[in-house]
This record gives C-alpha cells, sequence and structure tokens, in this order.
C-alpha cells in the first residue's frame, strides 16, 4: 500500500512488471473500488440490500502483496476477509466467469477450506494470466474445495452450460453463507483481448441461479463483482442481464 501510495503521488512508473500504470491518484481510485465492494457487502450483511452490484470491481488479479493485470487492490479478496472477520462467516463462495483466471482470489486463498472457488475461463494457454488449470482443486486442508475449468478458446454458450452446472454443483455442495460473482464481461463474444464467444444471457443466467441458490440456502446473500470486459457493448449488455438475475 505504502509502495502504490508513492506511486500514485509521482504519477509514474508502472505497479507491477508492466501491465499495471501508475497515474496520479491511483490510489485513491483503487482505494474507492475496495471501498464500494466493502459497503455493498456491508449493506448485505446488515439486511439494508439483498443482493448488490458494483460494476467497476471485481480486480481478481491483485496478491495480497502486489498488483498485476490492471489490478491494484484486490476488493475480492478483501470482501472475503471482511465478512469473516468482521462478521464471523465461515464458509464464502467465489465464482468467477471472467474470461480470465481469477488467480489474485485462487493463490491467496488455494489452502483456504473456507473458501469454496469456482472459476470458468479461458484456458491458459491461450490467454493471460496462465493459470487455473482443472488440476487445480485447492491445497492441503482445502484440497477439493477449488474448482478450476478451462474452456478452449472459441467456446461458446454450449460449453458455459457444461461448466456452469459443474461449477453450481460444486458451489452448492459446500452450502456457502455468502455468495460473490465476479461477472466480467470479457468471456462475451467480440471482446478484442479475449477468445470466449457466450452471449450476454449467460451472465444472466450465472446471477440468476445463484441469487436462487442463496435463497434456498436460507441466506439470500449474494455480490456481483463487475470483473473486466473491452467492449464498451458487451458491458452493458453483460451486466444488464448480471441486474436482471439479481432482481
Amino acid at each position: 500500500m505504502d509502495f502504490v501510495r508513492e506511486r500514485s503521488h509521482a504519477g509514474q512508473g508502472f505497479l507491477d512488471a508492466g501491465d499495471t500504470p501508475a497515474f496520479r491518484g491511483v490510489y485513491e481510485a483503487a482505494a474507492t473500488v475496495v471501498g464500494a465492494s466493502i459497503t455493498a457487502a456491508d449493506s448485505i450483511m446488515s439486511g439494508a440490500a439483498r443482493a448488490a452490484f458494483v460494476p467497476i470491481a471485481g480486480l481478481h488479479h491483485a496478491g495480497r502483496d502486489h498488483a498485476a493485470g490492471f489490478c491494484v487492490f484486490n476488493d475480492c479478496g478483501v470482501v472475503i476477509e471482511l465478512l469473516r472477520r468482521r462478521h464471523g462467516l465461515t464458509r464464502i463462495g467465489y465464482v468467477d466467469i471472467d474470461a480470465h483466471h481469477g488467480d489474485g482470489v485462487y493463490f491467496g486463498f488455494e489452502d483456504d477450506p473456507g473458501v469454496v472457488f469456482a472459476d470458468i475461463h479461458e484456458d491458459g494457454e491461450s490467454l493471460y494470466p496462465g493459470t487455473g488449470r482443472a488440476a487445480d482443486t485447492g491445497r492441503g486442508a482445502a484440497a477439493g474445495t477449488k474448482l478450476n475449468l478451462p474452456l478452449m478458446a472459441g467456446s461458446g454458450d454450449r460449453a458455459f452450460g457444461v461448466a456452469w452446472s459443474r461449477a453450481l454443483e460444486h458451489i452448492e455442495r459446500f452450502a456457502p453463507e455468502f455468495l460473490l460473482l465476479q461477472c466480467g464481461a470479457d468471456s462475451v463474444e467480440g471482446d478484442p483481448i479475449t477468445h470466449l464467444r457466450f452471449s450476454p444471457a449467460m451472465h444472466g443466467r450465472a446471477a440468476q441461479d445463484l441469487t436462487q441458490l442463496a435463497a434456498r440456502l436460507g441466506h439470500g446473500r449474494v455480490l456481483a463483482l463487475g470483473g473486466g470486459g473491452y467492449n464498451r457493448t458487451n458491458l452493458g449488455n453483460a451486466w444488464s442481464e448480471v441486474v436482471a438475475g439479481l432482481a
């Protein structure tokens, strides 16, 4: 955090090896993202909101001690820690349908059995960050609590449907007390830097299914975080579907 503050004041350089540039005010901007996600999670836990969507959030590549892949601070991980430390929850479900693997969340909680993880993403052989193999299922006491579902470049709705059924079943098996959905729209067909071909309806399906799961589990808590997306039409279409699914 001190390093980011320093670069934010200087307004130049990079926060990682070259993907995440510093600019004047980057610390305040990144902290605001985390604050928005914290506010949303607290609102759900207090009962002020049943569900919430924070579009400029879901920065899943940052690690506990470093920026990465356009992500300065990992608000997903901060919310998970907050839910446990402030609100006493013991099982958090994290679902990620961004085209890129949520490596910051996966490795941040790889050995933590209290974080149930399911990630549908483009295979790391063809896309950053190159992680998220199907064989990566957690470590130590957390073995089996993590599910990575890499899809080949060009995969569309049919492949998503098969993977989604597995992801939903995996999450439900552990009955988490809160559900996080990282709903990056860069997995929608036509994104300029990725190679998946989902329709926006898949994002709506994910949000609706998780909302229904949360209801079945008896708590109704779902927080959706926007994530990536580099085609503005896709962002509008996919995230409108997410809001409709939550509602």
